[in-house]
Formats: C-alpha cells, structure tokens, sequence
C-alpha cells in the first residue's frame, strides 16, 4: 500500500510529502522546497530509503531544495513538465528574491507529461499536466488510496494564483474542471498549502470552482 506524510517546509509552510511503498520502503518526497534536514530527519525516522524527487512545479517554495538534495542523495528528479524550464533556470532569482537560502538551477532527470506514469517500490502513480498557476505544472494521482497530490492548483476554499508569469486563470479553471474533476468526489487531494480536502467537498463549496 502506499502511505504517505505532509511535511510543511519554508517560511511559506509549504506541504512536502513524503510517499512510500510499504512493502518496499522504497520513498520519494513530493516538492522538496526547503528544510531538508527536517525532511531527511522524518525519511530516517519511518526508515525509509528516499530514491526519487518529484516536482509538480518550480516555484522556490517547492523546487528550493530539489538540486541539493538530487547531489547529497544521487537520486534523480522527477518532473514537472518541461514547459516550467524558465522558472527552474530562475530558481537562484527566486531565492533572493523571497529570502530564501540560496537555490540551485538543473535540468531534471526526467520530465513529466500528462498521462505518464511514476512508480515508487511497488506502487505506481499517474501523472496529470495541469496548467494555470505555472504551464508545467503536474498533479500526481493515487487512485489505489484516492489521494492526489496537486501542488498550487487547488486549496480547500481557493485555486492557485496565476498572476505569476505565464500563469492563466483560464488554464488553471480547465485544468481543476476536466483533469481533477474526473478522479471523482471521493479523492482527497494534498495542496501545496494549508489542509486537505476532497474533490468533492470543493465542487461543492469552493467559491471559485464550485458548481462546476
């Protein structure tokens, strides 16, 4: 089965997950933003073996920490969608630019795009390009446990900002409606920010996408 853990990192509290295979301990942690320590502390607590980065998108707060941590552990990043280049080129920028520790640029070891897959020990996850809040960002779905994993795209109560460049709000609106929309109430998604909440309960009452 897959397990997974919420680690807010940065000023900006930004969810870091760790997801493992249980049979495996095989891990990936989900937009390593910063605080690494903390997250390698809570990787060696669960006795997990950290093998893969995966990143919805490149903004500092979710991508800060990727290029470090890819050279301390040898472990490739995963995502997001090559369209986030520029922001992943801008990473030492963005860094300065919000106070953060100082961020390293790279070239994941492999983009993502929509419809492919990502697998950890024993249990595959399936990736969606979901654009708006930036144009590479991806979602990462689990359908065996009903989570999904869907960075800065939607918050309970709110939607992603997309006044960013290259953000669309009308992107960001077809991404949530025929992307996230379709893995049905049930799931239970893990924002970027703040708690979590199901597709669901947001159809429902989310003043920006509700009734849709």
């Amino acid at each position: 089965m897959l397990h997974y853990l919420t680690v807010p990192v940065t000023t900006f509290q930004q969810n870091a997950s760790l997801v493992w295979c249980d049979s495996t301990l095989a891990a990936a942690v989900i937009d390593p933003g910063g605080d690494l320590p903390l997250l390698l502390a809570e990787a060696a607590r669960l006795q997990l073996r950290l093998e893969q980065i995966w990143l919805t998108h490149a903004h500092i707060d979710h991508a800060g920490g990727a290029g470090e941590l890819a050279q301390q552990l040898g472990v490739p990043i995963v995502g997001p969608h090559p369209a986030d280049q520029f922001w992943i080129d801008g990473l030492p920028q963005q860094s300065a630019m919000f106070n953060f520790p100082p961020a390293q640029s790279f070239t994941p070891t492999r983009w993502l795009d929509d419809g492919d897959t990502v697998q950890i020990g024993d249990e595959t996850l399936h990736v969606r390009h979901c654009p708006g809040h930036t144009p590479g960002h991806v979602v990462f779905h689990a359908p065996q446990i009903e989570r999904c994993f869907v960075g800065d795209v939607l918050f309970a109560g709110s939607i992603g900002r997309t006044d960013f460049p290259q953000g669309n709000h009308q992107d960001l609106i077809d991404s949530i409606v025929q992307r996230l929309w379709p893995m049905g109430d049930a799931t239970v998604f893990i924002p970027g920010h703040g708690p979590e909440s199901s597709f669901g309960r947001e159809r429902r009452s989310n003043p920006y996408v509700g009734g849709t």
